[in-house]
């Protein structure tokens, strides 16, 4: 009796940690969806029709890349990623494909930067098309 009684408390422990840890379970990276939002968003820059709605969603680009606490993540803008994970380079665990991303983030910062609007979209253009093939 007393083995039983013994089982049934570690069946219960068990199942109070599996409850204990099921919602950060829910929350797992997206990897595919963190990419896919962040090239949506490079394409949005690059069609956009001002410098600052270009640099504006080459914000949410990087945010999504990096995540929030990556280099260049910006709290004042919107992050389409947050649901995501934690941002596609850190939630990326292969090596080529992290590489290309950040390749992808130093794109899209350089549009950030960039003061000549062509120069802005020529730099969302090179980032969507980049990250539409790691899709």
């Amino acid at each position: 009796m007393q083995a039983l009684q013994k089982r049934l408390k570690i069946f219960a422990a068990a199942g109070f940690v599996a409850a204990a840890f099921a919602p950060f379970a829910a929350q797992a990276a997206d990897v595919g969806a963190e990419i896919t939002n962040a090239a949506t968003h490079a394409g949005l820059a690059a069609q956009s029709a001002d410098i600052a709605g270009v640099q504006m969603h080459l914000h949410h680009t990087l945010n999504c890349l990096v995540g929030p606490n990556g280099k260049g993540f910006d709290a004042t803008q919107l992050n389409p990623c947050k649901n995501n994970g934690n941002g596609a380079i850190p939630d990326t665990a292969d090596a080529v494909k992290k590489e290309a991303l950040q390749t992808a983030a130093a794109v899209a910062a350089a549009g950030i930067a960039a003061t000549n609007i062509t120069m802005a979209q020529a730099d969302a253009k090179q980032t969507a098309s980049m990250l539409q093939a790691l899709k």
